[in-house]
């Protein structure tokens, strides 16, 4: 049996296809665009391509535009999802996850499998990859790009947590002269202490930390985020798919339910 999970997020959207919830038979991201119910769509069809037939599988959306795909059997909140996906890719059953993606952060306590607490920034775009997409676009570099120019940049801030006047802090940056590398390490540290914030506020000392979402993979922010916090900060390669994992999972389990009815 194959379980679907799909994970609609604000600016990309992850996709999950799991053999009998132990192995990852096919994933793929795209970018959501202005439509979840085009998206949906694109999303059905690629998995036609691959002879998957959604009409024959069980199927479970999460994300904010989770209600928009018509041939899920359920809708699930992020919250659940990214805490079972996450779970399931570090083979634990506590952890703490911190979920960086486009438009809120989500930090999420998991214990003995079930969510122990969690807070959610999702009144600002500070802290999140929207935050670092604007700020790369004012570099004229990628998200990625700057990163990795992170990691070679001098001890600067910027001190407002607010995006609209932290682009004109960074505006006012490069009329002074300040290198790209500067700047980009100011701007990633802004994101680390803006997520060091928020996990303040929960007691994650009895598990370890993971890292997902779409900057999972960026070293510089994982080792810069353990620094923070004080604690080791790991991350997947398929960090980023723990809301599709986690979604796909709770397909088999709906399958599971219903199958015992």
């Amino acid at each position: 049996m194959k379980y679907i999970g799909i994970d609609i997020g604000s600016t990309c959207t992850k996709t999950v296809v799991l053999e009998d919830t132990n192995e990852i038979l096919l994933q793929f991201v795209q970018p959501t665009g202005w439509s979840s119910v085009d998206t949906a769509k694109a999303i059905e069809k690629a998995l036609w391509e691959h002879q998957i037939d959604v009409s024959k599988e069980y199927c479970v959306a999460t994300g904010y535009g989770r209600v928009a795909v018509p041939f899920a059997n359920k809708a699930v909140t992020e919250i659940t999802c990214h805490g079972k996906g996450a779970l399931w890719l570090q083979k634990s059953s506590s952890l703490n996850i911190i979920d960086i993606g486009g438009q809120d952060t989500k930090v999420i306590c998991m214990e003995s499998g079930s969510v122990r607490d969690f807070i959610m920034n999702d009144k600002c775009s500070a802290g999140t990859g929207r935050f670092l997409e604007v700020m790369a676009n004012i570099l004229a570099v990628t998200p990625d790009e700057l990163c990795r120019m992170a990691a070679f940049g001098g001890d600067i801030s910027i001190s407002s947590m607010c995006t609209v006047f932290a682009e004109s802090e960074v505006i006012s940056l490069i009329g002074q002269g300040e290198t790209k590398e500067t700047i980009a390490h100011a701007v990633v540290e802004s994101i680390v202490q803006k997520v060091a914030s928020q996990t303040s506020r929960l007691d994650l000392s009895s598990a370890p930390i993971f890292l997902t979402g779409g900057l999972c993979d960026v070293s510089y922010i994982v080792d810069a985020l353990s620094h923070v916090l004080h604690a080791k900060v790991v991350s997947s390669q398929n960090g980023r798919y723990a809301g599709a994992i986690g979604a796909a999972l709770c397909a088999a389990d709906l399958k599971k339910k219903e199958g015992n009815l």
